[in-house]
């Protein structure tokens, strides 16, 4: 069996990763080309290219590369065709993905798999009905997405999401990092979100710490925001440990902590998989906070309220993004954590905690769905 694959970023190529192990375990001749990171050659691709060359986000960063883009796009979509595989399966990274499933399936009947779903539940509803010219089968992380990509006459299988094969600390690991009431303050993996919110972030911290005297306020990182990070909470004038990307104490904190005040994403998925009480606070530019709330069709973008079908999450977004809201719903979470417990517990089965591997579940809808 020959598996094409593409992903363009770090998170595509964890989801490709876990499930080409998972096809080699099921179907143990299957060979792969395509493009894909560390985690994807782990398991046997050799990438065509480097994956790094799809990782750019924003206006800002795609247009420079743009020439270099396209040209991408027709190589891999000549690639495809070249070598006629059984599958071709694109993973996340939609402007790319999409972009060279659209090509292949102009020119040839190979059939297409997109592992993840777009989140047409929350906007852009119209994205589906023109996935399905030239995608045949999606790949969900959430329950709730198969009827939308069916309604528009695509396959759909959820397959459960990552985060429930991540591992978490121990509670024994949690409590060696001592004792005292601890805040996780996660204001986002991106520049542009830390740019934005650590302002907002930091006087709400001051109020909570002003409400809250022991507690510890703690900031894990990721490699690209570490050095802003450090620069934007320097005139914080509360005492804060930031984790380097590399801590080997991030697991522990993210277990250990009372509450975390994080930006919007699937950082509340983490933190529900930890058993983490949390609040929610994002905002955004000016004009997209305007389009996007004529656009929004949900009432929450909470994770963990979405998928336990429940409200208990605390947010702020948008112009609702107010530190002194924000530290008083952190405060009265301290106070009484108890009411999302059920929430986050729900979350995690719902996802798959406790089921098959999303990997392997992912190996198997599409090995099912070839075989039908």
């Amino acid at each position: 069996m020959k598996v094409f694959t593409i992903a363009g970023e770090p998170s595509g190529d964890k989801l490709g990763g876990a499930m080409m192990a998972g096809l080699k375990t099921l179907c143990p001749d299957v060979t792969f080309d395509g493009v894909g990171g560390p985690l994807m050659q782990a398991e046997g691709l050799v990438s065509r290219f480097p994956m790094d060359e799809l990782s750019v986000m924003g206006l800002a960063e795609i247009l420079p590369k743009y020439r270099a883009l396209k040209a991408r796009i027709r190589e891999m979509a000549d690639a495809i065709i070249a070598t006629q595989p059984d599958v071709l399966i694109t993973i996340d990274s939609p402007d790319f993905c999409l972009r060279v499933a659209k090509s292949v399936k102009a020119k040839s009947n190979i059939r297409i798999v997109h592992y993840v779903a777009p989140t047409v539940w929350a906007w852009r509803a119209g994205r589906a009905a023109k996935m399905a010219q030239h995608i045949d089968h999606v790949l969900a992380l959430f329950p709730f997405e198969p009827p939308y990509m069916q309604a528009a006459g695509m396959d759909c299988d959820f397959v459960g999401h990552p985060v429930v094969a991540e591992p978490v600390a121990t509670q024994v690991e949690a409590e060696a990092l001592g004792q005292g009431t601890v805040v996780l303050v996660l204001p986002g993996s991106r520049k542009g979100e830390v740019g934005r919110l650590a302002e907002r972030f930091g006087v709400a911290v001051q109020q909570i710490a002003a409400q809250v005297p022991d507690a510890m306020f703690v900031i894990p990182t990721t490699s690209g925001v570490y050095d802003l990070v450090q620069e934007k909470t320097s005139d914080w004038n509360v005492p804060v440990t930031i984790l380097p990307p590399d801590s080997p104490d991030k697991a522990g904190w993210f277990k250990r902590a009372d509450v975390a005040l994080a930006a919007s994403g699937t950082v509340s998925l983490e933190l529900a998989a930890n058993g983490t009480p949390m609040v929610i606070a994002y905002d955004m530019a000016w004009l997209s906070r305007i389009i996007i709330s004529r656009m929004l069709l949900v009432d929450t973008v909470t994770l963990v309220n979405l998928v336990s079908d429940n409200r208990v999450i605390p947010e702020f977004i948008g112009k609702n993004c107010v530190p002194s809201d924000i530290a008083d719903a952190v405060v009265s979470v301290l106070d009484d954590p108890s009411g999302q417990n059920q929430a986050m517990t729900i979350t995690m089965e719902r996802l798959g905690r406790g089921g098959e591997a999303p990997g392997l579940r992912a190996a198997r809808a599409v090995l099912n769905r070839i075989a039908s």
